[in-house]
């Protein structure tokens, strides 16, 4: 969980439901899409955004297969690494796919909710 104080922009909670860390402020579990919260304004939807949206396929070659490991990492705006998940790892053997998609959901901070200064 983030050293974030809880009312702040970047909170973070757990799911009740997956148990993943998730923004304090979210209405819908990105994980699990569980809903979180019955009485979130109905605006909310209205202003997520996607800032970032990357997709693609990869395939086996026919003269053999090949093990995969998704890594998602987060670096700060010095480059600096601040998060590294490993979302999932397999096998894509002759004649199989697997296509991939890396999303950033994003959500405008309410008003007042302020990160504070170090």
């Amino acid at each position: 969980m983030s050293a974030v104080r809880p009312g702040t922009a970047g909170a973070t909670r757990t799911c009740p439901h997956c148990k993943a860390t998730i923004l304090e402020s979210s209405s819908v579990c990105p994980a699990c899409r569980g809903h979180l919260k019955f009485d979130a304004p109905a605006s909310d939807a209205a202003q997520r955004f996607v800032p970032l949206k990357v997709e693609g396929t990869v395939s086996a070659p026919d003269d053999g297969a090949f093990e995969y490991s998704m890594v998602v990492v987060i670096r700060n705006e010095r480059g600096e690494e601040i998060g590294r998940h490993v979302a999932g790892v397999g096998a894509v053997f002759p004649g199989e796919s697997r296509s991939f998609e890396v999303s950033v959901e994003a959500v405008p901070a309410a008003p007042g909710k302020r990160r504070l200064k170090h």
